[in-house]
């Protein structure tokens, strides 16, 4: 199977605005299906409230033939249009679809931020973590965040094995960054947010990009679009991730990034695993 997550920074402007950078964004959605994926999981699509408009559906109808998709929004009283999250799967595929509430802080669940595919030997969750914010205004939500999510994959493992991809928005270790040393107390590379992360890997889960490629250095999933040269000098963070159960770990195939040309932000991540 073969599965691509992308956080696409507004599915909503790729599919409907025809501005530089919407352009860039649809063309590499669009090559995404050349490689075939089973499952497209896409974070912050900022979509409205009610969920795909009729253009939005007729344009992935037309340019993504043979794949259903399940969506979930932001709504009150969270903000309207921030964040979202998107299944695309073939229609092949006929999973159990489900939107967890966990628990979290403030009004995390409300922002659209996970949906969970039950298929027949694994469960599939395609998650947007929150941001810690400027100043790490967010920073004490986001720590519950990370326990609440990891109980819900942990409760999850105990029926079967779990796959969980997207925007977990935290630099784990120190390789994972181009300039560790000026970014400890940023946002995604924080003492806490890293620690949430390993508790995580700790309760019986496994980073696939680093199982397959070991400690490789200098690849990315991130770069500054505020800062022109960010990717030119691929100054970046690893932020996206596939992670598994550790029962999955002999069934990884593949697990690496998705070349996006110019395009700064995300880069689209691509997992396959033996069924």
């Amino acid at each position: 199977m073969k599965i691509i997550s992308w956080n696409i920074d507004s599915l909503n402007a790729a599919l409907t605005s025809d501005s530089n950078r919407a352009l860039l964004t649809r063309e590499i959605l669009y090559n995404l299906k050349n490689e075939e994926p089973d499952i497209i999981a896409i974070q912050e699509t900022k979509l409205p409230m009610g969920g795909p408009s009729k253009k939005h559906k007729e344009i992935l109808d037309e340019n993504f033939k043979g794949y259903d998709y399940a969506w979930l929004t932001s709504k009150e009283p969270a903000r309207k249009g921030y964040a979202g999250t998107m299944f695309l799967y073939k229609k092949s595929i006929t999973p159990d679809i489900t939107y967890p509430v966990i628990g979290a802080p403030t009004t995390m669940d409300f922002e659209g931020r996970i949906i969970t595919m039950e298929m027949e030997n694994f469960y599939l969750i395609n998650v947007y973590t929150p941001n810690a914010g400027s100043d790490l205004k967010r920073l004490s939500d986001r720590q519950i965040w990370d326990e609440k999510f990891a109980d819900y994959l942990c409760k999850l493992n105990e029926k079967k094995p779990v796959i969980a991809t997207g925007d977990f928005n935290v630099a784990h270790r120190e390789i994972d960054l181009a300039h560790p040393d000026t970014n400890h107390f940023s946002a995604g590379f924080t003492d806490e947010e890293r620690q949430g992360f390993s508790n995580l890997l700790a309760r019986g889960f496994i980073d696939t990009f680093r199982l397959i490629h070991g400690d490789v250095l200098g690849t990315y999933t991130w770069w500054a679009q505020r800062v022109k040269t960010s990717k030119i000098n691929n100054s970046g963070w690893r932020i996206d991730y596939f992670i598994v159960s550790n029962s999955l770990k002999d069934k990884i195939i593949k697990s690496e990034m998705i070349d996006s040309g110019q395009r700064q932000d995300h880069a689209p991540i691509l997992l396959e695993i033996k069924e």
